[in-house]
């Protein structure tokens, strides 16, 4: 057992990312708790992708801390990232290599690795282990980015917009792995994510950012108590623009 056990698997503390003159996040404090889904909310530009750059280690924070299991990811990323799986935005992964080229490459990575979970993953989403990952749809592509993350049995899962660009029967799938593993490891999981509807059965936080600020941060259930409305009604609401523009 990690002696970090107690401690949430992934938190910021006063976090903020500024392009030259530009803050793009200011002062970012939050915690996911274990077990928890925590569905990262906000309007293009809000600042996701940073924080998500920041949250695995790919950039510095401006000010403040990304911290995993309770340690620095920029100062300790080579060794977080082993209890980690992540998949991006858009999928990225060598052209040339079949699906099944790709996880026999990935498993090697790794000390663990579920080869069985991960065919029967890439059996499920009825992806050809045998066709370049150049010439996979863009849904099989995400299918193999997933099977990828979660091969080594994360303790962490980031999902950054996972089921962008998908259609119905491909978002529901990619969910339905997501609550595949919590319910069979407890997985916690961070998702951005611009489908609302899918989302709000399966999350337990929410952050919804606006302007580079976290403008909610709660069990989902209380804030949909304390705004009287669903979750879409609260986006619109809580990332409304203000009257006279937002920079």
């Amino acid at each position: 057992m990690n002696a970090d056990t107690a401690l949430p698997p992934l938190a910021c503390e006063g976090l903020s990312v500024r392009y030259g003159a530009t803050a793009v996040l200011e002062n970012l404090t939050f915690a996911v708790p274990a077990g928890c889904v925590y569905a990262l909310l906000g309007r293009n530009g809000a600042g996701k992708s940073s924080l998500v750059r920041c949250l695995t280690g790919q950039m510095r924070a401006s000010a403040g801390r990304a911290l995993l299991f309770g340690r620095d990811v920029w100062r300790d990323r080579a060794s977080l990232m082993a209890r980690v799986g992540v998949v991006p935005e858009e999928p990225d992964a060598p052209p040339e290599l079949s699906a099944a080229g790709l996880v026999r490459l990935t498993a090697r990575l790794h000390e663990r690795w579920d080869v069985a979970g991960a065919q029967e993953r890439l059996r499920r989403f009825d992806v050809p282990l045998g066709t370049r990952f150049a010439r996979l749809s863009k849904g099989q592509k995400g299918a193999v980015m997933l099977t990828l993350a979660l091969g080594h049995e994360p303790e962490l899962l980031i999902l950054d917009d996972p089921t962008l660009g998908l259609d119905v029967l491909a978002r529901e799938a990619v969910f339905g792995e997501v609550i595949g593993e919590l319910a069979d490891r407890g997985t916690t999981v961070l998702v951005t994510t611009h489908d609302l509807a899918a989302i709000e059965g399966i999350a337990d936080r929410i952050g919804i950012l606006r302007d580079g600020r976290l403008v909610v941060d709660e069990a989902l259930e209380t804030a949909k108590e304390r705004f009287a409305l669903p979750l879409e009604r609260i986006f619109a609401d809580v990332t409304a623009p203000a009257a006279g523009g937002s920079r």
